[in-house]
């Protein structure tokens, strides 16, 4: 998915600026990246971090960089920041998001002969150059910012940096969280509030859709008003953000201690203890315990001093040894027990086979998964969220395959938890896992649990429908 952190002040910020980045780091998979522009200009330093921290990898790099204002990035694929020169001035941007109409806009642009892309990798275009290349094409930032907003397919939230400010952009429909704050001596920005609190930042409030502001060390100024659609992805509560984090001004942490209740309320199965997936099915484990009153129970330990989140790796085989590895079974706690078990959601599944495989020949008695969003039955077309190259790796999308053959399904139906079709699928996935029981919360105990609008919600991973 990728995370963004921005800052401008009256003093030199690089120092905040690598720990309000740093903060980001759950969110991303391979690059991290800074930029500060400082008396000589814009510069920037970009790391791999796929088998290493970021603050590893960057730490040399706060001797050397000074600046009063800069950029910095965690990235799913591609480098960033980019520093670009144009008619415009110079300028350092960073994206998080995915421009899924990339291809066309790259030909459209070489039609006008009026770009070229020099960042490219795999033979393929850095989508954040590109998004550059559409802002340079009109005659100012604010101009450059709407055009390439209304040009993208997907989803695209921007922080650009120049000499007279930070301009700051969430996608056109929320899709993506950005957030502003006050600092001792400017301003900031964030995808997650995670990274305000112990810098000393302040929030001061959402950007809503699609508004793109200009910010200062004194000022934040609007120079395009949100739009009136919102569809801030309702994924970031269920996995991907930290629990320290707020978006529209709800927690993770308290969104999954009550989903996970509101899970234990529509249960009536008889456990010895609740327990979660580290990391995020932890909060929803607890919340579960409480209500259901049985006792939360460890029976997988995280190693967390050398082992990393399984999503990191771009290999499944090393995703696969990862999950396995950090996760030490506790036989005291498993054998001859009646465990339910909660999780965010099952993507492939693959890993919890595994998990729970170990947990059978551990002694467990019975294993009971509770999920805390409905099955998944579509990838994701805006955030990147999922690795899977296509829909029928996912879990959901197998069990559906294995049903109905070659036949085409109609998957309404398997989305609908009243139905047939549903209860089919879920069995064939609890079978896969060989658990004693599987449920999924439903699309509508999900929404009263993050409590917003369903309208402003995309839950298109789950019911294949979104508005925009």
């Amino acid at each position: 998915m990728g995370g963004l952190f921005g800052v401008v002040s009256k003093t030199d910020c690089v120092k905040e600026l690598f720990y309000g980045t740093d903060y980001h780091c759950h969110l991303g998979t391979r690059r991290g990246g800074l930029a500060v522009c400082g008396v000589e200009g814009i510069e920037r330093s970009i790391h791999d971090i796929t088998a290493a921290q970021f603050k590893s990898k960057f730490a040399p790099d706060l001797s050397r960089m000074r600046g009063r204002s800069g950029i910095g990035v965690i990235s799913d694929f591609e480098d960033q920041p980019l520093i670009i020169g144009s008619h415009l001035g110079t300028f350092a941007i960073a994206t998080v998001g995915t421009v899924r109409n990339a291809e066309a806009l790259e030909k459209k642009l070489f039609k006008n002969r009026s770009a070229h892309f020099s960042e490219m990798s795999g033979n393929e275009t850095n989508p954040t150059e590109i998004v550059a290349a559409l802002i340079v094409a009109e005659d100012s930032f604010e101009a450059g910012i709407a055009s390439a907003q209304r040009a993208i397919e997907g989803s695209c939230t921007i922080l650009l940096l120049t000499r007279s400010g930070l301009y700051a952009a969430r996608d056109r429909l929320g899709r993506t969280p950005l957030i502003v704050a006050k600092t001792p001596t400017g301003r900031s920005v964030a995808s997650e509030t995670c990274a305000f609190p112990n810098v000393g930042h302040e929030r001061i409030r959402d950007l809503g859709p699609g508004e793109v502001v200009l910010m200062t060390p004194d000022d934040i100024q609007t120079i395009i008003p949100p739009g009136t659609v919102s569809q801030i992805c309702a994924f970031l509560w269920v996995y991907y953000g930290y629990p320290a984090s707020s978006y529209e001004g709800i927690n993770v942490e308290w969104f999954r201690h009550v989903n996970g209740a509101s899970l234990a309320a529509a249960d009536n199965i008889k456990a010895d203890g609740a327990a979660g997936i580290p990391d995020s099915g932890t909060s929803y484990a607890i919340g579960y315990a409480e209500r259901a009153r049985v006792p939360f129970i460890r029976p997988f330990v995280k190693y967390t001093p050398t082992w990393s989140r399984s999503f990191m790796p771009q290999n499944q085989d090393d995703r696969d040894l990862i999950a396995r590895m950090k996760l030490i079974p506790v036989r005291e706690l498993t054998e001859g027990k009646r465990l339910v078990f909660c999780d965010d959601s099952i993507v492939r599944g693959t890993q919890l086979r595994d998990t729970f495989g170990r947990l059978h020949a551990h002694g467990a008695r019975e294993i009971h998964l509770r999920i805390a969003c409905p099955p998944l039955l579509h990838g994701c077309r805006y955030l990147n969220f999922s690795r899977s190259r296509s829909d029928m790796d996912l879990a959901a999308r197998k069990a559906v395959r294995e049903l109905e053959g070659d036949r085409e399904a109609a998957l309404e139906d398997y989305a609908d938890p009243r139905s047939g079709c549903y209860a089919a699928m879920v069995g064939r996935i609890a079978k896969s896992l060989e658990l004693s029981s599987l449920t999924y919360q439903s699309v509508e105990g999900l929404v009263k649990a993050i409590g917003l609008p369903q309208e402003n919600l995309c839950l298109y991973c789950w019911t294949g429908k979104s508005r925009g």
